[in-house]
């Protein structure tokens, strides 16, 4: 089984001037693709996982897993993007999570931040749920890491590899970063990933 491409949610025009056509087809075209084209490539001959996901929690083969989570880890970013930026619903369940981890969506956003700007060389920056604790938590990881592999579950991810912005920003994360909160974050995206893992925990209960 070979695993494919996905789209993107949204034109490759869509996110301007945040993030530029040349970016979204370079990361995606050139970065994104070939990391899926090398997993192939290394999985070749192999007994196949019938899911992507499944190889980047059980994999102990560290070339497949750098490959198999940079391919998960993108096509989650992707999703994390909005077009314009989303709001969690009042009434949903995110927002009372948010309230009691951090204080509030502000406070949240401001340690988010602070985490993707400086997280040393390449990695991600996460929003995530602890099925166990019950609580969310901003944590990074570098290069292709992913909270999966811990049992976290993962809600947003910003990807702060320099090939994510370099085009449009320079060296200037934190203007990315920025633009990335104030106008793009998907909170609808995470707030249907965090009803999915109450959903998951509330049935293995």
């Amino acid at each position: 089984m070979n695993f494919e491409l996905k789209s993107l949610p949204y034109d490759y025009d869509a996110l301007a001037p945040f993030l530029s056509v040349r970016t979204l087809e370079t990361h995606h075209q050139k970065h994104h693709a070939g990391y899926l084209s090398k997993l192939d490539a290394s999985l070749e001959g192999r007994a196949r996982e019938s899911e992507l996901v499944d190889i980047v929690r059980r994999t102990d083969d560290e070339k497949v897993f750098n490959l198999a989570a940079q391919v998960w880890n993108h096509d989650f970013y992707w999703q994390s993007l909005a077009v314009s930026r989303s709001e969690p619903s009042a009434d949903g369940p995110l927002m009372p999570l948010v309230e009691d981890a951090f204080g509030g969506l502000a406070e949240l956003e401001t340690r988010f931040a602070d985490l993707a700007k400086g997280i040393f060389g390449s990695g991600w920056a996460w929003l995530t749920f602890d099925p166990d604790s019950g609580r969310l938590t901003v944590e990074g990881t570098s290069n292709a890491g992913n909270p999966l592999t811990e049992a976290r579950v993962p809600l947003l991810t910003l990807d702060v590899w320099e090939h994510a912005y370099y085009l449009d920003y320079q060296q200037d994360r934190g203007a990315y970063v920025k633009e990335f909160i104030d106008g793009h974050l998907n909170w609808s995206f995470a707030e249907s990933n965090l009803k999915t893992a109450l959903e998951a925990a509330a049935a293995a209960a």
